[in-house]
């Protein structure tokens, strides 16, 4: 079968499979398509003003993973590092102009962040259908959804009426995104001051079942993790022999490996088995054993059972995406999501 053919089949299929649970299991929660309350979340905000928009939405990212497995895996962290910096407004999305200082210059951002041309195709679909309505953090809350369903993840119902900041964050950016090389102590402060706790903290790190990272992300893990110029001991051996030779000393830094390299491209419980056998590629990722009793409990149980992971992951998504929203007449709904309107 050629490409083409094939994409004709496989998007909509996997946006049917995505649009029949979600937006059914939002109806039926919230008893229909009732008025939205002001100034709040609902999943039914745009029934009336854009009623395909979670279809479009849908569409775009469908085709975007065909097209590029890694898009996925930028798409949800996309949605991350918005909501982790001044809430989930957009803010990244922003570039720099005039006043702003864009948070794709971060250090968690920089040579790393991806997936922009995907939000501006679908924000341009969505202007065309309906204009000025659905705000570029909404758009990135839907595709980070929309990702971890088309991966084979859980699907969860999207609260929305998200509007988007006018401006950015470069120091919050750098500040307040959890970093690979950051301690357990470090990270469970960064959750717990956007209102997140340690069940969030190991469920949504449990993106990392799809992705890559840079060498650069993990090199110390290889050859000086405590500045005494040996290896971290709590990282497997055999498996840090198969990632030295793309990730040497110095050079490569941009090299890519698979955060989960069993199971790459599908959304499941992978990550936390690796983990088990002291194969977390993060320093971030092999603490959650190492760490804390607490963590590792959870570690442990979702290595067992992937449905209370997928279900965990579903509910601190929405936790997370509930991060500082602005809504009723705060922020603005762009019709670029790179700039403010009035610029």
């Amino acid at each position: 079968m050629k490409k083409g053919s094939m994409m004709a089949l496989l998007v909509p299929l996997a946006v049917a499979l995505l649009l029949s649970g979600p937006s059914s299991l939002a109806t039926a929660a919230s008893g229909g398509g009732g008025p939205v309350e002001w100034g709040k979340l609902d999943p039914h905000f745009y029934d009336q003003s854009c009623p395909h928009a979670q279809h479009i939405v849908a569409s775009i990212v469908g085709k975007a993973h065909y097209q590029d497995p890694r898009m996925a895996a930028s798409l949800l962290r996309l949605h991350f590092h918005d909501c982790f910096v001044k809430g989930c407004d957009a803010s990244l999305l922003l570039d720099s102009s005039g006043s702003i200082v864009s948070e794709k210059r971060s250090n968690p951002n920089k040579d790393s962040a991806r997936g922009f041309e995907v939000i501006d195709e679908i924000k341009a679909a969505l202007e065309a259908a309906c204009p000025g309505t659905v705000s570029c953090a909404d758009i990135l809350a839907l595709a980070a959804r929309d990702s971890t369903v088309m991966t084979g993840g859980p699907g969860w119902i999207v609260p929305l009426g998200r509007r988007d900041s006018r401006g950015a964050s470069v120091q919050g950016s750098n500040n307040d995104i959890p970093a690979p090389n950051n301690t357990l102590p470090t990270i469970i402060t960064k959750f717990k001051l956007q209102g997140l706790d340690i069940v969030d903290l190991v469920a949504l790190l449990g993106s990392h079942t799809i992705g890559d990272s840079r060498c650069t992300s993990f090199r110390q893990r290889l050859y000086n993790q405590t500045g005494n110029g040996l290896p971290d001991f709590t990282l497997d051996a055999s498996y840090a022999a198969t990632l030295r030779p793309r990730c040497p000393r110095s050079g490569g830094d941009q090299n890519l490996f698979f955060l989960d390299p069993i199971t790459p491209f599908k959304f499941d419980n992978q990550y936390y088995k690796n983990i088990l056998a002291y194969h977390g590629l993060l320093s971030s990722d092999e603490v959650l054993l190492t760490g804390s009793p607490a963590t590792a409990d959870l570690v442990k149980l979702y290595a067992a059972n992937q449905d209370i992971f997928f279900q965990h992951f579903a509910q601190s998504m929405v936790k997370m995406g509930n991060i500082s929203p602005l809504t009723g007449a705060n922020g603005e709904i762009r019709k670029n999501c790179r700039r403010v309107n009035h610029s």
